[in-house]
């Protein structure tokens, strides 16, 4: 392998898709790089693209004690691995080698304790440690993705102008990519925008199959539906590539290729951590949680085509009504519908952000982590803007829905979002995300909801006591003795 002529710049170990294309991407901005990876055929694959891709200045290991070596000191090196133990024995491999004042980058989906731990036993060894998301996907690391720096804030100065460089740009608010804080929060927020991203997915399906199975859209017209909406509110990568999806026929049979797709969700674990992590800060995130239920659901595929047969055979079908409908007032109705539900999956997320920032002490800004939303990521939409301003006007505001603007949107939705909700559910069709949306909606914007009885019935079983609404102080009340003496 030819060597750098001088000490490079920075170095990455793991060369998957998100290595590669990330380490192309910081050499194509101009940083010497060098590589490593345990299986030497990628170091050579990527030394090979970094060639045709325009001579980069990008330069391979095939062992670590060379690799460390040809950075430039202060070391810094980004790891691309898989999270857990993959991550602790690249450690060790690379630690071996470097000195005092070097530093680690994470940069995959790690579970931001595991992070925390490491930032302290590198400490120890007089090394610092970043956990860093990334998102955007295989084309947002070669491009610019969105990048979510914690942890070590000396770190994150030594590659802050390497960041900047290659994280994407978004005209009117620069570089996506900006120090979270301390500690695991750079993968904690990464954590949560993987949480949203399930939900604006789940969203979007259920869209999809109430346009489908009720308007009968066939796939030219919601790919033409989808492409429309992209030029509007909905402005956004995961809207734009549903539009495409639509319109990309099967190359090995008739018809279109989202048709043969199985219908059963694969998941990698950070929707499942985002879950656990509302229900211990005890942050309602329904839309977030319905999206995982969902995918468990469909992962059920032949108990679920069972229950078909089981239904069909008791005159239950799969669409319960055929009702007619007027095609563009749905096609309107379900955008209205999927703009305010998506609205309420970003308040829970930002919730969870909050609540943890308040826990930990991070002292996070939302509005902040909206700006670096805005490109490069996969939630990146055009809305964000509208986020990142809700934050600039307050940044303490409780909840995105009691924003003045925010709050005048749903308002003007809110019937198409009953309509579209309640023509799902008289046709039988699930649509979770936009029903536990709409739920936490009615709920949060409630002054008094039931919750009185649930607290009445736990005095009653448990004595947990209660408080009253006009007097002070905690009280409990013999509920069974009094029942019993009134039936007497």
């Amino acid at each position: 392998m030819a060597a750098p002529p001088k000490p490079t710049r920075i170095g990455l170990a793991g060369l998957a898709v998100m290595g590669q294309n990330l380490a192309l991407n910081i050499a194509e901005k101009g940083f010497p790089i060098s590589v490593y990876n345990r299986t030497t055929s990628k170091v050579d694959e990527t030394v090979e693209r970094a060639k045709k891709e325009g001579d980069l200045p990008l330069y391979g290991f095939h062992d670590p004690e060379s690799f460390v070596k040809s950075i430039q000191k202060p070391r810094v090196i980004i790891m691309l691995v898989k999270a857990g133990s993959p991550v602790d024995q690249t450690i060790k491999t690379l630690s071996a080698y470097l000195e005092k004042g070097d530093c680690i980058i994470d940069g995959g989906n790690e579970w931001y304790e595991n992070t925390e731990r490491r930032e302290k036993a590198m400490a120890e060894l007089g090394l610092l440690y970043l956990g860093m998301g990334v998102s955007g996907g295989e084309e947002g690391a070669r491009n610019g993705p969105s990048m979510m720096p914690g942890g070590s804030f000396e770190a994150f100065k030594y590659i802050e102008d390497i960041l900047l460089k290659v994280a994407a740009q978004v005209p009117d608010s620069g570089p996506c990519v900006t120090y979270i804080g301390k500690g695991g929060s750079g993968n904690f927020v990464k954590m949560v925008h993987n949480g949203i991203e399930y939900g604006d997915m789940q969203l979007i399906a259920e869209a999809y199959d109430v346009l489908k199975s009720v308007g009968k859209l066939s796939n030219d017209e919601l790919r033409s539906v989808f492409s429309e909406w992209n030029k509007g509110e909905l402005l956004s990568f995961l809207v734009e590539i549903t539009a495409d999806i639509f319109g990309i026929k099967d190359d090995k049979g008739e018809g279109y290729l989202v048709d043969k797709v199985l219908d059963k969700t694969g998941m990698k674990g950070t929707g499942k951590w985002t879950v656990q992590q509302a229900a211990d800060l005890s942050v309602a995130a329904p839309t977030i949680a319905s999206s995982l239920d969902a995918r468990f659901l469909s992962g059920l595929k032949e108990e679920r085509v069972e229950a078909a047969k089981v239904f069909k055979a008791g005159g239950f079908g799969d669409i319960l009504t055929d009702q007619v409908v007027d095609k563009k007032q749905l096609i309107d109705d379900v955008r209205q519908a999927l703009y305010a539900s998506k609205i309420c999956s970003y308040a829970q997320g930002m919730n969870l952000i909050r609540a943890k920032s308040m826990e930990k002490g991070w002292d996070l800004e939302l509005g902040e982590l909206a700006r670096i939303w805005k490109g490069g990521c996969i939630i990146r939409a055009v809305f964000l803007d509208r986020i990142k301003k809700a934050y600039d006007r307050n940044p303490d505001l409780a909840n995105l829905l009691v924003d003045p603007e925010f709050a005048k949107e749903i308002i003007e939705r809110q019937s198409a979002w009953r309509r579209v909700v309640c023509l799902a559910i008289n046709s039988g069709i699930s649509t979770p995300g936009m029903s536990s949306s709409l739920a936490y909606f009615d709920t949060f914007r409630r002054e008094r909801l039931p919750a009185n009885l649930v607290q009445a019935q736990r005095d009653y079983f448990g004595a947990h006591t209660y408080e009253r609404v006009d007097v002070e102080g905690s009280f409990h009340t013999e509920w069974f003795k009094i029942a019993r003496q009134s039936k007497n």
